[in-house]
């Protein structure tokens, strides 16, 4: 038997604005917290499923070095552009890694500047 990946954990400043953030980009709900530092957001069916949560916990100082892991998503209901405009108002900002300007995907940032991806091709929901 393998594994499979149940939880993201990603340490910052505002658990809460970023719960607030992620559960709209993903269509998530909260699942759980614990007061004010640590927030459990996921799909409305909860914990278990075949997506995995994301767990929001409050890091005062920020990981030294580059994040090594980012988060990929794709639209489930409209073509990347629009995607890319509703994101742009939920709070994402681009940012720029050294794109070339032909890629695919559109690199943003949350509102604490975690990288994330806007892929192209467009997923069925679950």
């Amino acid at each position: 038997m393998a594994c499979r990946i149940s939880e993201l954990v990603l340490g910052c400043r505002n658990p809460e604005v970023l719960a607030r953030f992620w559960c709209e980009v993903l269509d998530f709900v909260v699942l759980d917290r614990e007061g004010d530092d640590c927030f459990e957001i996921g799909p409305r069916e909860g914990f278990g499923g075949p997506q995995p949560t994301i767990i929001l916990s409050r890091r005062d100082e920020p990981e030294p070095g580059k994040t090594r892991l980012h988060i990929d998503v794709n639209a489930t209901d409209r073509d990347q552009d629009a995607e890319l405009e509703r994101l742009l108002k939920l709070g994402a900002r681009p940012a720029a890694i050294g794109q070339t300007g032909e890629e695919q995907w559109h690199v943003l940032a949350d509102p604490e500047g975690n990288e994330f991806c806007l892929l192209k091709a467009r997923l069925n929901p679950l």
